[in-house]
């Protein structure tokens, strides 16, 4: 078999993997969207078809009984200031450490990239929070998220930050700038990609998880809303359009933000890794 025939051959089995992968995602999806648009009975067949009639009605009352309005208000809040918050610090953290060529930047370069692989302890976190008065608030999970994040965005920040010239740096101090001066006015138009990137992802991120909310709010009123489903799922686990319903609507805003934003996650990936 030729060298030609052999690759061609590699590729055809790496397209049915992926397809085969690809079916693993797709099969729960519509059997989700479409489940919401069923009734209780229908749904519980778990197969994937249209609905004899379309429940529009399934999604009011969701909306009305999950309380999602305000679920979706705090997570607005939530993912929106923990981005904000992680983009200024790891930059600004990024920037100091790509530019001062020391033992100690690097120790602390390699220091925040241990975050990537080092796991989040719950129970010490839970204690520092008590310990900091911040336990059960917003503000604890919004400092937690921007830290959990902090790792990989200093990662993408520095790698891009290195190969701006530090002549233009040179140049900015000649003329009178002063650190910050060269920080926002340099560097900060140039990372507007990775900006993009790291809020991108972060509010992903933040969006979807469950874990920390749960541990974190103690008040039912200023849970997210994947953790409204959790809530939820407790009322009505029979009533599978409803969960469905629910999962979807949770779903729709970060789906809306990755189809509009996702070739500056490309760049951002490309600029903040490779050029690293």
């Amino acid at each position: 078999m030729s060298f030609t025939r052999k690759l061609a051959l590699r590729n055809y089995i790496v397209e049915i993997v992926l397809l085969i992968a690809c079916l693993g995602i797709i099969i729960p999806l519509l059997l989700m969207i479409f489940g919401s648009f069923m009734t209780s009975a229908e749904v519980s067949k778990f197969q994937i078809r249209f609905p004899d009639k379309w429940m529009f009605s399934n999604y009011v009352t969701v909306f009305k009984e999950g309380g999602l309005a305000r679920a979706f208000l705090n997570g607005i809040v939530i993912t929106g200031v923990s981005a904000l918050l992680n983009i200024f610090t790891s930059s600004a953290a990024a920037f100091i450490l790509a530019r001062r060529e020391s033992k100690f930047s690097s120790f602390l370069y390699l220091f925040f990239f241990m975050g990537l692989i080092a796991p989040m302890s719950t129970i010490t976190t839970i204690r520092v929070v008590q310990w900091l008065g911040f336990y059960g608030s917003v503000t604890s999970v919004i400092l937690i998220y921007a830290a959990l994040n902090t790792a990989f965005s200093i990662f993408l920040y520095s790698g891009f930050i290195k190969s701006v010239p530090k002549a233009l740096d040179e140049v900015a101090f000649l003329e009178g700038a002063s650190l910050l001066g060269v920080f926002f006015r340099i560097i900060t138009p140039l990372i507007v990609p990775v900006n993009a990137t790291v809020a991108i992802m972060v509010f992903m991120s933040v969006w979807n998880d469950i874990t920390i909310p749960l541990y974190f709010l103690t008040d039912s009123k200023t849970w997210t809303m994947p953790l409204s489903i959790y809530n939820f799922y407790g009322k009505y686990s029979r009533d599978w359009n409803l969960i469905f319903a629910d999962l979807v609507m949770t779903s729709i805003p970060v789906l809306i933000l990755y189809l509009l934003g996702q070739k500056y996650i490309v760049s951002g990936l490309t600029a903040g890794a490779v050029k690293g």
